[in-house]
């Protein structure tokens, strides 16, 4: 493993190991195998000048923009040419030497850098005019910041959000609706962002595909060796295999095949000459240049019959349409369904039961109907939902039809809701998952949160289901019976109420005294004026809780529960004081339990060192951890838990 891949894998364990400790409470290495590591890393970056945006070296830290600003190209940024014939693409490359590489399906960039730092970072935009995003490509997951290269450098490449990012970002936002519909869109956004902080959160990597300067370097005439430079240097670089007329077909159907579980969006790829004088020596086309060309998948197509719509409820009350047809074979897997999206994509393909349809894989992943060849469009829209039995409605958004659920009281609603209940950070009853809710759900022993704390009168019943028995019943009956008694803040959290997280969660509760009666009865006007709490919270918190239907339910988990009392002295002396936290505890149970304290008189806790820290509270004051070096850097004072609580006057 050469230099730049081992600083790739230190800042991917480092990171990780940090995710863990910070956000899971976990530790998954010591103290001290964090800081060989940590150290192993300072001294690579120092010696090979490179430092990758994600390094937990560097302090991040960006400051919103009020507006993108233009820049012109110094050359028009031209489209290549496209085919989707195999043939063509070999008659293309004739007998020369090419490399055959991913078009990734991103936003592409161009990246200046000066002295060894970026000094610009340009959308391509129109071609000939983009948009400066220096600060948002400085926070790109896997770019170099810093490079050994002191000569000027201009690259191009595709920011992009891998599938699997993607996945884990709209899992995050409730409604269907409000979903992103796909990586690249995504990207586009997170990459134009004002606030270069919400780029950072988004996991956008950044791949190179082509050198256009490197000031007094010479590559012997090979593109290959571009790349090679730049890998060198730091840089990930697109996916690129060797060809020549005999070998192209074959590595055609490599990449075909390795599409099927690639992770990162591509839409077909590149074929672009080794040899670079004889490529720029081609010129351009008014639209495209002659070094390379585009090769774009072939879908491959199957006609088939639709037999019905399906309809599928969703945990929001949005009820997507899925088409049901007779199974085809498409890119080596069997097909028998696709999602229609909503009821304007259906009507726009004027679907009808019997009808024959073409289908395909979107860039060979994806399912979709691509055609309607009788387009006899009867199908009929539920008035029902097909799980609670309630009216349907039909709404519009932005000129989109979609069909939802109103029924607060839904099945599919409350099975999320339960679960949101019963979590770690709600109620936190120990050992009951999501998988037993829905089943508890299903038998009828939960209809609502009360239920939980009711279980007994279902012994019988629960002690004789597959998979459970006397030892697993009196798990779950303790595992209730201790949360019982709880917090307001969890309690408020388990609510599920839209926009309330578990910080928001204590901010509520600390601002009324921690009286449930107080926040109940609240309005929208006086809710808006707490702290990070705006009017669209404040709205969702008045909604809910004057749902008629929603009180009479927390009016019966009330008679089963007991909320702790909290003292809020007023105290309020840590507010605007951020504190960090790390190392093993001695007067706390856990971080949590400092924090507790911490955020009820008014203070913040964070998870990494800045310039804004008040002190970092370390019981190790003189460790060589990473977040101690950070602060010595930084000038931020490092003190251990007795410090903190005798400064503080905090008596535990």
């Amino acid at each position: 493993m050469n230099k730049s891949e081992r600083i790739k894998e230190l800042c991917r364990i480092l990171n990780k190991a940090s995710e863990a400790y910070y956000a899971k409470d976990e530790e998954i290495m010591s103290n001290f195998e964090y800081d060989s590591l940590y150290d192993e890393l300072v001294s690579l970056e120092e010696e090979t000048g490179i430092v990758l945006s994600d390094s937990p070296t560097r302090k991040v830290g960006y400051e919103p923009v009020s507006f993108l600003p233009k820049f012109t190209h110094p050359s028009p940024m031209l489209s290549l040419s496209k085919t989707k014939d195999r043939d063509e693409l070999v008659s293309w490359l004739g007998d020369k030497k090419g490399l055959l590489s991913w078009k990734l399906d991103g936003l592409t960039v161009v990246l200046t850098y000066e002295n060894g730092v970026i000094s610009n970072a340009v959308t391509r935009g129109n071609g000939e005019e983009g948009e400066v995003i220096t600060q948002n490509a400085e926070c790109f997951k896997n770019l170099p910041v810093k490079i050994s290269f002191k000569g000027r450098l201009v690259i191009r490449g595709e920011a992009v959000i891998s599938y699997s990012d993607f996945e884990k970002i709209n899992e995050k936002i409730k409604d269907p609706a409000e979903q992103y519909k796909n990586p690249r869109n995504l990207c586009s956004g997170s990459v134009r962002q004002l606030d270069p902080n919400i780029t950072a959160k988004r996991n956008v990597c950044f791949f190179a595909f082509s050198l256009v300067e490197a000031e007094g370097a010479d590559f012997n005439n090979s593109r290959l060796e571009q790349m090679k430079f730049l890998n060198g240097l730091g840089f990930e670089i697109v996916h690129e295999e060797e060809v020549d007329k005999d070998n192209l077909k074959d590595k055609i159907e490599w990449y075909a095949n390795e599409i099927k579980t690639y992770d990162i969006p591509s839409d077909g790829l590149v074929l672009m000459y080794d040899d670079i004088a004889y490529g720029n020596s081609l010129g351009t086309t008014a639209k495209a240049p002659r070094n390379a060309i585009a090769f774009k998948w072939q879908d491959e197509q199957a006609e088939t019959v639709l037999r019905k719509i399906e309809w599928s409820p969703s945990r929001t009350g949005l009820i997507n349409p899925v088409a049901i047809f007779d199974s085809v074979d498409l890119e080596g897997t069997s097909v028998s369904r696709a999602s229609v999206h909503n009821i304007s994509d259906m009507r726009s393909l004027k679907l009808g039961i019997g009808d024959r349809i073409l289908v395909y894989k979107a860039n060979m992943i994806i399912p979709q109907i691509s055609a309607n060849l009788t387009g006899s469009n009867n199908v009929e829209i539920p008035e029902i939902c097909p799980v609670c039995g309630m009216k349907t409605m039909v709404e519009s958004t932005d000129g989109t039809d979609v069909l939802m659920c109103k029924n607060e009281l839904c099945p599919v609603k409350q099975e999320k809701a339960l679960a949101l209940f019963a979590s770690r950070n709600a109620m936190n009853i120990d050992g009951v998952s999501e998988e037993t809710i829905v089943k508890f759900i299903e038998k009828g022993f939960i209809k609502e949160y009360a239920d939980f704390f009711k279980l007994e009168q279902y012994k019988n019943d629960i002690v004789t289901m597959e998979g459970f028995g006397i030892k697993s019943y009196e798990n779950i009956i303790a595992s209730c019976n201790n949360a019982k008694k709880t917090t307001l803040p969890r309690l408020l959290y388990g609510l599920g109420i839209e926009n309330v997280g578990v910080a928001n969660a204590k901010l509520i509760a600390s601002f009324y005294d921690y009286d449930f009666d107080r926040i109940r009865n609240a309005d929208v006007e006086e809710l808006s004026t707490i702290d990070q709490v705006g009017e669209v919270i404040a709205t969702s918190i008045y909604k809910f809780f004057h749902n008629e239907s929603r009180s009479k339910e927390i009016d019966s988990l009330l008679e089963c529960i007991e909320l702790e009392k909290i003292q809020n002295d007023g105290n309020r002396d840590l507010l605007g004081k951020t504190f960090v936290i790390t190392g093993s505890l001695n007067r706390f149970e856990n971080r949590d339990a400092l924090k507790d304290i911490i955020e009820q008189r008014g203070g913040k806790v964070a998870g990494s060192v800045s310039a804004k820290t008040e002190a970092l509270i370390n019981n190790d004051v003189n460790s060589t951890s990473g977040k101690n070096k950070k602060a010595k850097e930084l000038g931020i004072r490092i003190i251990s838990e007795e410090d903190f609580l005798e400064e503080f006057n905090i008596i535990v």
